[in-house]
């Protein structure tokens, strides 16, 4: 049967802000394919997920070149959705990829030259079958190659018309600055910033978050509930098919420690007490800074995408509910020596 978009997708209940100082807004909940949308997942799983998406307002929709695994098959399976549900709605659509981590074997298949990103780029506008994304980003600041090499091929890349903004992503406060001011010489502007942002990573808040808002770019956070431990799946250890027991999963066993678990148990009495589960609060606290445009979630089923949804109901928190969630972030990990 051929798909139908909702009519009364705009309607839903999504949120939009305006990204930056541009005439763009994105939807507060973007949806990312860093995980769950490659060669190794369920293909139907993911289409059904695209089609709850878009007929909830998203609008948004986050890819990368090495996104998989195995990597580009990420791209490859979102063109195989595109082509058969949505070509007749692309102009509603914001598609993005970025290049910058190793994506192919060799001398030019990795970093930030002008070889690689345009290399890229036409290769991934290849596999989802598109003529052009709507941003195209650097994935992330290569030392190795002079910073305007690689923002002068962002900028000819749109000339090219075959992106129609551009974007960073992970790059430090120094060349961020930098970038920022290059770009906006070439008049093709940085639209977006986009870095790692959760209860349990806010390094962004001291000087990356502040230069965006400062020069007018538009921020979009990956990894708002920390890979999932900011949600109620390990708040009684690994589950079986979860992230952290997958192999190939960015998110490892080592990492989902007790400190982490007790935190998140607070948290989410915290949530309860809101009437929310710990991952729509855990999304709605990274919202609560009007310079974060949209939060990139992932999810492996249309019932989780439908639960972080929830979020957008309750976004509002009080003065005593901010210093209760940073008390409970800030409390340090107790170690103890031989004698206690």
């Amino acid at each position: 049967m051929a798909y139908k978009a909702n009519p009364h997708r705009y309607s839903s209940g999504m949120k939009y802000r305006t990204c930056g100082n541009s005439g763009i807004k994105l939807p507060i909940i973007s949806l990312g394919f860093w995980h769950n949308f490659g060669s190794v997942d369920n293909f139907e799983t993911a289409t059904d997920m695209v089609k709850f998406a878009f007929d909830n307002g998203i609008t948004h929709f986050d890819l990368a070149n090495n996104y998989g695994p195995i990597p580009g098959s990420a791209e490859t399976n979102f063109g195989r959705i595109f082509k058969k549900d949505f070509v007749a709605h692309r102009d509603e659509m914001i598609i993005t990829t970025k290049a910058g981590h190793l994506m192919w074997d060799g001398l030019y298949g990795d970093g930030g030259s002008r070889k690689y990103l345009m290399s890229s780029l036409d290769q991934s506008l290849n596999r989802m079958q598109l003529d052009y994304v709507d941003i195209f980003y650097s994935h992330r600041f290569d030392p190795f190659t002079p910073i305007e090499e690689t923002l002068q091929a962002l900028v000819d890349i749109v000339k090219q018309g075959k992106a129609l903004y551009i974007g960073i992503s992970k790059y430090p406060a120094k060349e961020t600055i930098f970038a920022y001011k290059f770009l906006k010489e070439q008049n093709v502007p940085c639209l977006i910033h986009q870095d790692r942002y959760s209860m349990f990573a806010r390094d962004i808040e001291e000087k990356i978050l502040p230069i965006a808002g400062e020069h007018g770019v538009g921020f979009v956070a990956f990894s708002p509930l920390a890979q999932g431990l900011l949600t109620n799946r390990y708040l009684h250890g690994i589950p079986a098919g979860s992230r952290a027991a997958r192999p190939e999963g960015f998110l490892q066993a080592d990492q989902v420690t007790q400190y982490k678990i007790e935190k998140a148990m607070k948290l989410n009495e915290l949530a309860e007490n809101r009437g929310q589960t710990l991952a729509e609060m855990a999304l709605a606290w990274a919202l609560r800074d009007q310079r974060m445009t949209s939060l990139i979630i992932g999810a492996s089923s249309v019932a989780q995408l439908a639960d972080n949804l929830k979020a957008i109901e309750n976004l509002d928190f009080s003065e005593d509910e901010l210093k209760q969630i940073d008390n409970i972030l800030r409390r340090k990990e107790v170690t103890y020596n031989g004698n206690q």
